[in-house]
């Protein structure tokens, strides 16, 4: 049974839903552009709450690359904000009929976008999220209700206040952005189930999360990625290039999703390659793990476990294995990887088509960081999440897939024969 609070919610985002899913365009844009400039104008309060989030954190001993996510600057914020002003440039998915023909009797069909209605989303320490999520829920006409983790609690709470007061300002409804304030844990299973009030639940975080959603909950869930995330170097790579791309997809952010974990290298150019781009990741503080030929040539690495090649460390941890071909490289992909990125580093044009084709991921790159994984970096302003399932929505998240569709139909009096 709902708590009062969470029905509250509930009721208050059906109401609004309903309001934004016809809701001018204009009248979006401007209640983003609000948002963004208020965000900025209240920078010295979320930076505040932040501190108060980051100091517990700190407190509880968590590690430096989950503080990294937690950690907010002005200009983080600022790019919250930008994000926003972002997602009001795009188009607006509601309302585009997607073609029209002729069906039976000369009925006229098409294929409309509308909102998915009230979107709920479960999501760990990463405050920027509640901007992001806000922004592109509303723009594609959802009302959303927001279970952020306890460790960013301060952060979310200042975060949705601020953004709150702006939206409802400019014109959107009471309730097209709410943040439950309650982390338990049977508050976050109550909204698992909360079929009446909510038509999706996207959970965003780590294995744990995503498994207690996708177990518990009775709403429908849009699946976020889990990355396990690898890069292969192949034999015929610019053995140059592959340095700069496993370093930046190791060490930019290693707390991220898009982040590598795992360093697959081809045999003929392991001897090559490896100490070279093991002195430069040590020197940044990564701790790699790798097999008996990997530690051959990087006396450094500690043996590697079967749990190494499996785990998503989100740390200054990667995981190495020397291939003895790219088939070698893919099998190990297809046994290990969770469907997030995966790279390639190849000269090779051959190569790369056939890693491109047979690799199963929501993105797979030649010759790029798997860091590149992200809906900004792709132009959708922001994300709600990385999908890696093969249902409705696939990779970064934009406005289109927080839209479905339904058809249209119109007549001349027709009745069926």
């Amino acid at each position: 049974m709902l708590n009062d609070e969470l029905r509250k919610k509930g009721e208050l985002a059906k109401e609004a839903a309903f309001v934004l899913s016809t809701m001018a365009t204009e009248t979006k844009n401007n209640a983003l552009l609000e948002m963004a400039l208020a965000l900025e104008e209240n920078e010295a309060k979320i930076l505040a709450a932040n501190e108060i989030d980051m100091a517990a954190a700190e407190e509880k001993g968590i590690g430096k690359a989950l503080l990294d996510r937690l950690a907010l600057t002005p200009a983080r914020i600022k790019d919250m904000a930008d994000g926003l002003r972002a997602i009001a440039a795009l188009p607006d998915p509601v309302g585009l009929v997607e073609g029209m023909w002729k069906g039976a009797q000369d009925i006229e069909i098409g294929k409309m976008r509308v909102p998915l209605g009230v979107i709920g989303i479960i999501y760990e320490a990463r405050p920027n999220v509640t901007a992001d999520a806000a922004g592109l829920c509303l723009k594609a006409g959802n009302a959303v209700i927001l279970r952020g983790g306890s460790d960013a609690l301060h952060s979310n709470i200042a975060i949705t206040e601020v953004l709150v007061t702006a939206a409802e300002a400019a014109g959107l409804p009471a309730g097209s952005l709410q943040l439950i304030e309650d982390t338990s844990r049977e508050t976050a299973t109550q909204l698992m189930t909360m079929n009446e009030y909510l038509d999706v639940l996207i959970p965003r975080g780590g294995a744990g999360l995503i498994q207690s959603v996708v177990k518990n909950a009775t709403v429908p869930v849009i699946e976020t990625g889990i990355g396990n995330c690898h890069i292969y170097v192949d034999s015929k790579a610019d053995l140059k290039m592959a340095e700069e791309i496993i370093i930046n997809a190791k060490t930019q952010r290693p707390g991220v999703c898009n982040a590598a974990e795992t360093l697959l290298v081809h045999e003929k150019v392991a001897a090559q390659f490896l100490p070279q781009v093991a002195e430069k990741l040590l020197a940044k503080g990564v701790e790699l793990r790798g097999d008996a030929a990997t530690r051959q040539y990087v006396p450094a690495a500690k043996e590697a476990t079967e749990e190494d090649y499996q785990k998503e460390f989100l740390d200054l941890i990667l995981a190495v294995k020397v291939v003895s071909s790219a088939q070698e490289a893919m099998a190990h992909i297809r046994r290990y990887g969770t469907r997030h990125s995966e790279a390639i580093v190849t000269e090779d044009y051959a190569t790369a088509r056939q890693f491109l084709q047979q690799v199963d991921a929501a993105a797979v790159y030649v010759n790029a960081s798997t860091r590149f994984t992200d809906g900004f970096q792709f132009g959708f302003g922001a994300e709600i999440g990385i999908s890696t399932q093969k249902i409705h929505a696939r990779g970064p998240m934009g406005l289109k897939e927080l839209t479905t569709v339904k058809y249209i139909i119109y007549g001349q009096g027709q009745t069926r024969k």
